[in-house]
C-alpha cells in the first residue's frame, strides 16, 4: 500500500493531501530514510513522522485496504 494511504487509513493524519504535502516536505521516514508518498508499507516498517517540534514513532503492525474508525489504531503500535 502507497505511504500516503496507509497514514489516512490508519488515521495518523487525517487527509490524504495532507499525508502526500508532509512526504512531500520531507517530513515522513521509513526506516531510516526520507520516503516519497509512493513508498510501498509493508508490515514491520518503522514510521517517523515530525508534527513540527514533535516526532510520532510507529511500527507497522498491519496493512488494509479499508478499517474502521475503531479498528484504525490495531494497524499500528506507538514505539
Amino acid at each position: 500500500m502507497r505511504l500516503d494511504k496507509y497514514l489516512k487509513v490508519s488515521r495518523l493524519i487525517k487527509r490524504r493531501t495532507v499525508a502526500n504535502d508532509a512526504c512531500d516536505a520531507g517530513r515522513v521516514i521509513i526506516n531510516g530514510k526520507v520516503a516519497k508518498a509512493s513508498t510501498e508499507v509493508k508490515v514491520g516498517d518503522e514510521i517517523e513522522i515530525q508534527f513540527g517540534n514533535r516526532n510520532v514513532k510507529v511500527k507497522v503492525t498491519d496493512v488494509k485496504e479499508t478499517v474502521k474508525k475503531d479498528d484504525a489504531s490495531d494497524m499500528f503500535t506507538y514505539m
